[in-house]
């Protein structure tokens, strides 16, 4: 399968999944979230997983066309990564009220950081 079928299939799942679990955040937990005042923690992994999400399309849309090469297969991978560790651990906290998993966010949002870095590369540099 070439890497821009690949990379749709795996931003669009990741952004089936922000949808359901915003829903469920909404609705099935709101309650929940609203008294333990984490609402704004669920909602941030929400976004992020989104936004992140979006940000594969968009490497799909760039690979094998405007940038050629595996720079933006590594960035999407990044990204994948970011959104089970950024927005993974931030609805792990924000249900369960463990504060360990706080300690795992940051390394989410290393792997964001990283996977721009390497886009910003890819189309700098021409290759990937």
């Amino acid at each position: 399968m070439p890497v821009a079928r690949r990379l749709v299939v795996i931003g669009s799942l990741f952004a089936l999944l922000s949808v359901a679990i915003g829903a469920f955040g909404a609705h099935a937990v709101k309650a929940r979230l609203d008294a333990t005042g984490m609402r704004t923690v669920f909602e941030t992994g929400v976004q992020y997983q989104m936004f992140h999400s979006i940000g594969i399309l968009i490497l799909a849309s760039l690979a094998d066309r405007v940038v050629p090469g595996k720079k933006l297969l590594h960035a999407a991978m990044l990204f994948s990564v970011g959104i089970v560790l950024f927005s993974g651990s931030l609805y792990a906290l924000a249900l369960s009220g463990i504060k360990i998993f706080g300690a795992i966010t940051p390394l989410g949002g290393v792997c964001y950081m990283i996977g721009w870095v390497l886009v910003a590369l890819a189309a700098a540099k021409g290759d990937a």
